[in-house]
């Protein structure tokens, strides 16, 4: 029986978000009959509680701590040569910018293959963020494989420059098996009993591209129409602080609550009954997969990337970007129409299940890192 083959999964994490949550959904349905897969991800000053490393530990997987004294501790790359080299790993997968960047270097001093996934792009107004992107983006030419979450994210990575040979689509997976649990757990869920109003909510990062602020807008017209209505926001980032003056300031302010990063963010989801997403950029979101297998019905703006989980009026609703008005409307329609959102949950729920598993996408991962370590 062959060996199987040792692939090192490389993040850069500040916090526990789609990109971390993706590599334990393909870590958990790799077979290791086939798959070796370990994880590295670097300690940085102020990024050394993580989560990521702690849940794939507890999945009986390795993970390589990598320290950093600073942000740009060029001993990292000589640090990763080392593991790779030593841990006889035949394959590394980047996620991230940074990731990309340091794991490529990394991967050629030690002489093994490179594949990067891009998550998504950011559309920073800061310029020294767009300047280390660009970095990012010019790195990913050099990889032998690039491997996007979505047909838009392909589309990027030619725009990019990356050759067209060197792009594999790899449909993005969640494990469902975990939502299915909650699921299966509703009774027990306190968060859910508890509720008192209508609850509109929002897992993911408080970052601009996220866009936010239209979704506080859109929920303020909202609750002061209607009343009985609560927002609830999961998560963290650069944003955070800002927003959260932002919603202080709104008339709707005692409905809105910012809860920070959870453990318990499949009770929280079970809990509404709307996610409403108004970003201006995405790959192919984990959180409305997720969502969607939960059986909550999602509002969203069309863009690339969610359109191609959400089709109108079948499994979610849809309005034009920026358009608060007519995102503001939908919502009305799912909060206050149950049937439209049993039948539209329903309608979600089965196609999420018949196209975006994990174990589907472990499969396609498997081929192509067998294709990758070919003579």
């Amino acid at each position: 029986m062959a060996k199987p083959l040792k692939v090192l999964q490389f993040i850069c994490p500040t916090g526990f978000y789609g990109a971390e949550r993706w590599i334990l959904t393909l870590a958990r349905n790799l077979n290791p009959a086939d798959v070796e897969c370990d994880l590295a991800v670097t300690l940085e000053p102020g990024f050394d509680d993580l989560e990521v490393a702690r849940q794939y530990e507890a999945t009986g997987r390795t993970v390589h701590r990598i320290p950093m004294a600073g942000r740009f501790d060029l001993s990292v790359f000589l640090r990763l040569r080392a593991l790779l080299i030593n841990g006889q790993y035949d394959i590394i997968h980047t996620h991230g910018y940074k990731s990309d960047i340091i794991g490529l270097i990394a991967a050629r001093l030690a002489g093994v293959k490179a594949v990067a996934t891009p998550h998504g792009f950011e559309n920073a107004d800061d310029w020294k963020l767009r300047a280390y992107i660009g970095l990012g983006n010019r790195f990913l030419k050099g990889f032998d494989v690039v491997a996007p979450l979505s047909e838009q994210l392909c589309a990027d990575v030619a725009e990019i420059g990356v050759k067209a040979s060197k792009v594999v689509y790899v449909q993005n997976g969640v494990d469902l098996d975990e939502v299915d649990a909650q699921r299966n757990n509703r009774e027990h869920n306190s968060i859910l009993k508890n509720k008192k109003a209508k609850r509109v909510g929002f897992i993911g990062q408080l970052i601009s591209r996220k866009n936010v602020f239209d979704l506080l807008d859109i929920f303020d017209a909202l609750q002061q129409k209607h009343g009985n209505l609560e927002l609830k926001l999961l998560g963290d980032g650069d944003q955070r602080k800002e927003l959260e003056e932002y919603a202080r300031k709104l008339p709707s302010a005692p409905a809105i609550e910012f809860l920070g990063f959870r453990n318990d963010r499949l009770e929280w989801l079970q809990s509404f009954d709307l996610f409403a997403m108004t970003s201006t950029l995405e790959g192919i979101p984990r959180c409305l997969m997720e969502t969607m297998a939960m059986g909550v019905p999602v509002a969203a703006y069309r863009i690339p990337g969610i359109d191609q989980l959400v089709h109108q009026d079948q499994t979610g609703v849809l309005a034009t970007l920026g358009d608060k008005q007519a995102l503001a409307q939908q919502w009305e329609r799912l909060l206050f129409d149950d049937r439209v959102a049993a039948r539209i949950s329903q309608q979600a729920r089965d196609y999420v299940w018949q196209h975006f598993s994990g174990h589907r996408m472990a499969q396609e991962y498997t081929q192509l890192f067998r294709k990758m370590v070919q003579p």
